[in-house]
């Protein structure tokens, strides 16, 4: 691949992201396990699970058990949500004064209906007052608490729908009230996960925010997507989500596409088979006694667009030991290689949203200052 030698890193702080690659946070996905496999293959920013502010504060053990990082990451960073500026600002304190984390990044993009039906998520935006007042407390706990060590973040889509898009106003804000970067998801709530992500936007937000580094989510699927999205954007860097399922590999290439370097062909099954086991290692080193029944959804991503037949698939979603995993993956051809090129296979969520679920009247007045109330704080995945 022909082009620059490489793109430069983006900074967040204190912390530097070399290459300019961050994982998205992703509900039941991105725990240790699989941050220290994407982290095997390449370089960046590899971010926990979402966690709900009001839960660590009502001492939520399944919450709490989410803030947990293996000591070999050199950068614990975390996705934390609230809709209420306290308890997202006390969130972070406790987080910071427990020394449990360097980077804190806000969510803002959740789509789901039972969030945003309360005012959430990718709602809250909506509403500038309190969409300031929530940065404010987050930025806020992290400088008093860190010093400046641990540097805030936030992630947000365009908006609710095309009719009614935040995303200028959110990056203003958030650059006014000190966070250290923004990602933009380039897809409206209503969008969710459809075709195609607007990357002209995430170019429209980088004129728009000085000063502070703006990284592009969406179709990002591969290394030179990477390069493509930050040359025609302007954008620092890029945040991959959906891409890597099934395809950790793929912080190889972005790293490789970063720095001008060739990328390798897909993986022959047998490599795939190779990553796998290291998955389930890691899985089994981390938690010894859990269920696999967590891991299949792993191990279908990985065998997409791989021709292993129906019957491997349908054993692959019955898997609950290592020693089910070891038996299915003996039995496939380590020379097969993709039918298809896997980062065009679709993984995970899909599709568009009929309506995005507001509470009564919440787009009469975008200037209204409003209290949130706890169902907006519902345990939730992000967006």
């Amino acid at each position: 691949m022909n082009g620059p030698a490489r793109f430069a890193p983006v900074r967040f702080g204190p912390i530097t992201v070399d290459p300019p690659v961050v994982l998205a946070p992703m509900a039941g996905v991105t725990d240790a396990p699989f941050r220290r496999l994407c982290a095997s293959f390449g370089g960046g920013l590899f971010v926990n699970q979402m966690v709900t502010a009001r839960a660590l504060l009502e001492g939520h053990r399944a919450s709490w058990d989410l803030t947990r990082f293996h000591p070999d990451e050199p950068v614990r960073s975390l996705q934390l949500y609230g809709t209420d500026p306290h308890h997202l600002g006390e969130a972070i304190r406790m987080l910071v004064d427990r020394g449990l984390v360097d980077h804190v990044d806000v969510n803002l993009g959740c789509p789901a209906a039972k969030v945003t039906r309360a005012g959430g998520g990718a709602a809250l935006p909506y509403k500038r007052s309190l969409l300031r007042r929530v940065l404010e407390a987050a930025t806020r706990a992290a400088r008093e608490t860190s010093g400046g060590r641990v540097p805030v973040t936030v992630k947000f889509r365009l908006g609710i729908d095309d009719d009614h898009l935040t995303y200028l106003d959110t990056g203003r804000i958030a650059a006014e009230v000190g966070v250290a970067g923004v990602a933009l998801h380039a897809r409206t709530a209503l969008q969710h996960y459809a075709p195609s992500a607007r990357w002209e936007c995430v170019a429209r937000l980088v004129e728009a925010v000085e000063g502070v580094p703006v990284l592009g989510n969406g179709d990002v699927f591969s290394g030179g997507d990477a390069r493509r999205m930050i040359e025609s954007t302007g954008c620092a860097g890029v945040v991959v989500g959906r891409g890597c399922l099934g395809r950790p590999w793929l912080f190889r290439d972005l790293e490789l596409a970063l720095r001008g370097a060739d990328i390798p062909e897909p993986p022959t099954l047998g490599a795939v088979v190779s990553t796998v086991t290291e998955h389930v290692r890691l899985l089994q080193e981390w938690e010894p006694h859990r269920s696999l029944a967590g891991f299949r959804k792993h191990l279908a991503w990985y065998l997409k667009g791989y021709p292993v037949g129906g019957e491997v698939r349908r054993r692959a979603g019955l898997v609950e030991r290592p020693g089910d995993v070891d038996e299915l993956l003996a039995g496939l051809d380590p020379a097969l290689t993709p039918t298809v090129d896997p980062s065009t296979v679709v993984r995970s969520h899909s599709g568009a949203l009929r309506r995005v679920a507001l509470p009564d009247g919440w787009l009469d007045d975008p200037d209204e200052d409003v209290e949130l109330g706890a169902d907006a704080e519902a345990l939730v995945s992000g967006g």
